[in-house]
């Protein structure tokens, strides 16, 4: 229903050419914890049959491990909380164009009403910022397709996620990982002084586990995939999108 000039522009990292290393795609183990019901699951987006969203390549899974070890020897309160992870091409279709209609009711706008079209290019342009489109070109394949990509955020002892300044998948500047840097800087004892520290402490301990942020989500990060390569200068990505699996997946 994508209507206007397309948004789905190439990213920066679109020119990295990928050489899949033809890893499994395996289940995250329930020592990390999942927000559940899956978010996306729950409004009807189409995984199909044994389509479980909470699966990562074993390379990222491990680097997942990892990266709750570092978090917790320097926050041993806290864990990491997993929003989603792989995430089909047809559930991206379904998320991009979800997101937008969202958009647009929160601007009171209608899709159909050409008066609005300058409007409607806003939203999309927007929303574009944040959602990769849903390609079918092996070349330029979403990141959470490939298994490389994972939303997260922080949670307490009892799994109860941390407020960080703003909910995943917000679109706009809120949403950017250093939006409260400089507020922080400012007000030492205020909230935002909060956010960014959470915010840092998830940066820092996916970093240490070789992670790469995306520059306009605070909660997304990626091991392996284009964004990845991009972000720390390698010549190829190693992962690929991939077809929803056959069979049953084993656990990690």
């Amino acid at each position: 229903m994508l209507s206007a000039r397309t948004f789905f522009l190439l990213r920066p990292w679109s020119d990295r050419p990928i050489r899949d290393c033809g890893e499994s795609l395996n289940q995250i183990p329930l020592s990390l914890h999942r927000l559940e019901p899956h978010p996306y699951a729950s409004l009807g987006a189409p995984y199909g049959v044994e389509a479980d969203p909470f699966r990562l390549r074993q390379g990222v899974v491990d680097r997942l491990l990892r990266a709750q070890d570092e978090l917790q020897q320097e926050h041993p309160e806290l864990c990491l909380a997993i929003f989603d992870a792989w995430r089909p091409i047809p559930v991206q279709a379904f998320m991009v164009e979800h997101a937008i209609a969202k958009e647009c009711r929160k601007r009171k706008l209608k899709r159909g009403d050409r008066s609005q079209a300058e409007e409607l290019q806003r939203v999309i342009d927007d929303v574009g910022r944040f959602w990769a489109p849903p390609s079918l070109d092996p070349c330029t394949p979403p990141p959470h397709s490939t298994g490389a990509a994972v939303d997260l955020t922080l949670a307490d002892s009892q799994g109860i996620a941390l407020n960080m300044g703003g909910e995943i998948d917000a679109i706009g500047s809120i949403s950017e990982p250093d939006h409260y840097r400089e507020a922080a800087n400012d007000q030492p004892q205020s909230e935002a002084y909060l956010w960014h520290n959470r915010r840092q402490s998830l940066a820092e301990a996916m970093g240490k586990a070789g992670f790469s942020q995306h520059p306009n989500e605070w909660w997304h990060f990626s091991y392996g995939d284009q964004l990845w390569a991009w972000r720390k200068g390698v010549a190829e990505a190693i992962y690929g999108a991939l077809p929803v699996p056959d069979s049953k997946p084993r656990t990690a």
